[in-house]
């Protein structure tokens, strides 16, 4: 039995249509496109928060933020004498009420029994 089958189409014979064709297909698996950040930071900025970050996440961070620097500030303050010992104790009581404040807020938002 004779099966009738179709001609297979004309290759293409232009070389600048061939050459297009096979640069997009390298560039598509070779060049992956990147993602873009959505907005830049400033050029000056070093630091940065991620997106999408929970409140109790970050209220957390801050509180231990808060009482590495009460640790640092408290070491200072005994090694140093006079008008400046004042200054670190006087910096060492506004790290500790922030911290009561991170702290209560904390509270807040996860109730601990």
């Amino acid at each position: 039995m004779y099966k009738v089958t179709p001609n297979p189409p004309e290759p293409e014979t232009d070389p600048k249509k061939i050459q297009e064709a096979t640069d997009r297909a390298l560039d598509y698996y070779l060049k992956p496109k990147q993602a873009k950040p959505e907005k830049k930071p400033s050029p000056g900025q070093l630091f940065t928060i991620v997106d999408g970050i929970d409140t109790e996440s970050l209220l957390a961070n801050l509180s231990e933020t808060l009482a590495s620097a009460d640790a640092m500030i408290n070491d200072l303050a005994f090694d140093l004498e006079g008008s400046r010992r004042q200054v670190a104790l006087g910096i060492l009581q506004l790290i500790e009420l922030s911290g009561l404040l991170a702290n209560r807020m904390l509270d807040s938002v996860n109730p601990q029994p």
